[in-house]
């Protein structure tokens, strides 16, 4: 397509464009939305409130997520309590494993080695 075709073909979609704008300026429904926002955002400035404070204040349990599928997602992935913090060191070797989990590398192959109950003995400390 040549320059000079595309160029028109632009100025009547800006054209079709600027027309609808003008009839949706035109919509009664549209003002009074354009006002509650104005008024709502001169609410928020007044007091010093992000839209993210409002909607917070609003509806809690989906503070900052957006939506509810989005909360109730990443409700059940948060919600589970941090296992402790174990520390083992073996005393053969000196090297000391921090896991949250019994499925460490190392900590599984002491295991297969010493035996459960030997490394369990190993527990140097828990943390939270």
């Amino acid at each position: 397509m040549s320059l000079l075709n595309e160029y028109i073909q632009k100025e009547q979609l800006l054209k079709q464009l600027q027309e609808e704008l003008d009839k949706m300026e035109g919509d009664q429904r549209l003002k009074s939305e354009l006002e509650f926002k104005e008024k709502l955002e001169a609410l928020m400035a007044e007091f010093d409130k992000s839209a993210s404070d409002v909607i917070n204040l609003l509806d809690p349990k989906q503070s900052g997520t957006g939506t509810a599928s989005a909360y109730t997602t990443s409700s059940s992935t948060s919600g589970r309590r941090r296992r402790k913090l174990k520390i083992y060191k073996n005393p053969n070797t000196g090297e000391v494993v921090e896991t949250r989990g019994g499925n460490q590398k190392t900590l599984k192959s002491w295991k297969d080695d010493y035996g459960n109950d030997t490394v369990e003995s190993w527990l140097v400390r828990i943390e939270e």
